[in-house]
């Protein structure tokens, strides 16, 4: 066998070796390629999925937040316009003029109950534009035909309410509130659920 001959096999086999090695690493190279590719649609399809919750999510919470602040405006609405019904209530209370000797001396001999008249003086304190009223009916003279049951009584100032009267000790010991505010109160509170409901009847 001849130099030449050698030499020759050695370079087909060498170049034999490299095909071989070419084609493994194409082989190989398409195979990683082949996996990035999937690895990445899997990256792409988590990424669609994470970016389809978060939207779900800011739009759950959009929604609720939105729920909630129509929910408090009607609430609001509502406080606003029931405040509106008591003040109007409370207007045609103030303005009450048929009536409104009976219902002061009521209210007034309501809480003369609460008295020992032998004691002390008693006071009374009544709405400014009530004085004259109040100071009628301790007297006896308010044309209620009822007579005068308040010697010990006084008329003693004046008192922020919408009628009827606030009757004390002299020294504050004991103390009845019983002016139409308080009246107004109790019934506003037991009446504000079904004033509520035909107001608001959904």
């Amino acid at each position: 066998m001849s130099l030449d001959t050698v030499v020759e096999d050695i370079r087909d086999e060498a170049r034999a070796r490299a095909n071989d090695t070419r084609e493994d690493a194409e082989k190989q190279a398409r195979s990683i390629i082949s996996e990035a590719e999937t690895d990445a649609d899997e990256i792409v399809e988590e990424r669609k999925r994470e970016v389809e919750r978060q939207i779900e999510q800011e739009r759950e919470q959009r929604l609720s937040s939105a729920k909630l602040e129509a929910k408090q405006e009607r609430l609001e609405a509502r406080r606003d316009i029931l405040e509106d019904v008591r003040e109007s209530v409370e207007e045609r209370i103030v303005s009450i003029e048929e009536n409104r000797a009976e219902l002061t001396r009521a209210l007034l001999d309501d809480a003369a109950e609460e008295f020992d008249t032998d004691e002390e003086e008693i006071q009374v304190y009544g709405r400014a534009d009530d004085a004259e009223l109040i100071k009628s009916i301790l007297a006896g003279d308010d044309g209620t035909g009822v007579g005068n049951e308040y010697d010990e009584f006084t008329y003693a100032g004046e008192y922020d309410c919408l009628g009827g009267v606030v009757v004390e000790t002299e020294n504050s010991r004991i103390r009845v509130n019983n002016t139409f505010d308080s009246v107004f109160e109790d019934v506003w509170e037991d009446s504000l659920r079904e004033v509520s409901e035909r107001l608001f009847e959904e």
